[in-house]
C-alpha cells in the first residue's frame, strides 16, 4: 500500500495522464519535473554547508565520514564514496555502507532495508568524532535510523538527508538536509526527483569538502599522483596550467617529487626543492595554499 503520508509517494497531478501521452511529450513532462530540482537542493545550502563544516573538522582530527543508505539512496552513497579517491586522492576517509552489501547494489535484497539491528551492527565501525550521515528519501528508513542512532550513541556527529522535510527522526540528528522535492513522476519512484537531488546534495557535500581540505588548488585536481603514464601526462598539464611554465619544466618537477603533484606545485610556484614543498605541506595540513602562505610568511 502507498503511503500518501510521505511526499514522494503521493500521486502528482501533473502527471495523471503520463501514461496517454506520446513519447516526446512524456519526456518534456519528466524533464519539467527534473528542472525543479536544482531549486529544492538550493533551499538547503546552508545546511550542506553546516554538515560540510563538521565533516572538515572530523577528517582534520583523524576522524572519517561515514554514509548510510538502503537502495537507491546507499547506491548513490557508495557512488560517491568510490570517486573520491581517484579524483582526490583522499583513501578510507569517507566510506559508505549500504543496506544487505555488495550484493545489494546490482539488485534489490529484499527486507535489508527495514533491519535496523543491521543499520546498527554495519554502524560499529564508526567512532567518537566521525561523522555519520544517513540517506534516505522517506526520512525514515529503519536501517539509517538504526545506523545513525548506533552512531550517535558512539559519540559521532550525525546528519540525515531526506526528501521528507517533516520527518520526525530529523529531530533525532545534528544536520537535517530536507529536500522538498515533492512526488514523482511514476509515484513512489524515488530514483527520480528524489534520487537526482540526492546526487547533487552528495556531489556539492563531497566536492565542497575537499576543496576545504586542500585537495584542489584553484579549480584543478592536484591531489592525485602519477601512478602511470596517462596520469603523469595529465599532471604536466595541470602544472603547466596551475603555474604558466612548460611542460619540461613541470614534468622534472613532478619526478623530483615522486609524483606527488600537490609537493611539485609548492615546488614550482614557491621556488623551493622538492624536500622543503614537502615539509610545508605536512605544516598545512596538505593545503598548497596554505603552505605557499607559510613560506611567503617564514
Amino acid at each position: 500500500m502507498i503511503d500518501c503520508e510521505l511526499p514522494t509517494e503521493g500521486r502528482n497531478p501533473r502527471t495523471l495522464d503520463v501514461d496517454t501521452l506520446p513519447t516526446l511529450d512524456v519526456l518534456r513532462l519528466i524533464n519539467t519535473e527534473d528542472a525543479t530540482v536544482p531549486m529544492v537542493v538550493a533551499a538547503v545550502l546552508p545546511q550542506i554547508a553546516e554538515l560540510v563544516d563538521l565533516a572538515v573538522a572530523a577528517l582534520r582530527a583523524g576522524g572519517r565520514v561515514h554514509y548510510f543508505g538502503a537502495g537507491t539512496s546507499g547506491r548513490l552513497a557508495v557512488i560517491d564514496a568510490a570517486e573520491l579517491p581517484p579524483t582526490f586522492g583522499i583513501w578510507g576517509r569517507v566510506v559508505a555502507h549500504h543496506a544487505g552489501g555488495p550484493g545489494a547494489l546490482s539488485q534489490a535484497v529484499s527486507d535489508v532495508e527495514d533491519d535496523d539491528d543491521l543499520g546498527g551492527r554495519d554502524a560499529g565501525d564508526v567512532h567518537e568524532g566521525d561523522v555519520a550521515i544517513g540517506i534516505a528519501a522517506s526520512g525514515r528508513t529503519p536501517y539509517v535510523v538504526g545506523a545513525l542512532r548506533a552512531a550517535a550513541a558512539a559519540g559521532a556527529h550525525t546528519a540525515l538527508i531526506s526528501c521528507n522535510p517533516q520527518t520526525p527522526y530529523g529531530e533525532e540528528v545534528e544536520v537535517h538536509i530536507a529536500l522538498a522535492t515533492g512526488p514523482e513522476v511514476i509515484s513512489g519512484s524515488t530514483r527520480m526527483k528524489a534520487g537526482t537531488a540526492t546526487k547533487l546534495v552528495l556531489n556539492s557535500f563531497s566536492t565542497t569538502l575537499m576543496i576545504r581540505l586542500g585537495r584542489t588548488y584553484s579549480n584543478l585536481m592536484v591531489s592525485v599522483n602519477a601512478l602511470n603514464s596517462k596520469l603523469r601526462t595529465r599532471l604536466v598539464r595541470i602544472l603547466t596550467e596551475a603555474t604558466g611554465m612548460d611542460p619540461v619544466t613541470c614534468e622534472n618537477a613532478l619526478a623530483e617529487a615522486g609524483g606527488n603533484t600537490r609537493v611539485a606545485l609548492v615546488s614550482l610556484l614557491g621556488e623551493v626543492p622538492a624536500a622543503r614543498a614537502t615539509l610545508l605541506l605536512e605544516e598545512a595540513d596538505g593545503g598548497v595554499r596554505e603552505a605557499l602562505q607559510l613560506l611567503r610568511s617564514a
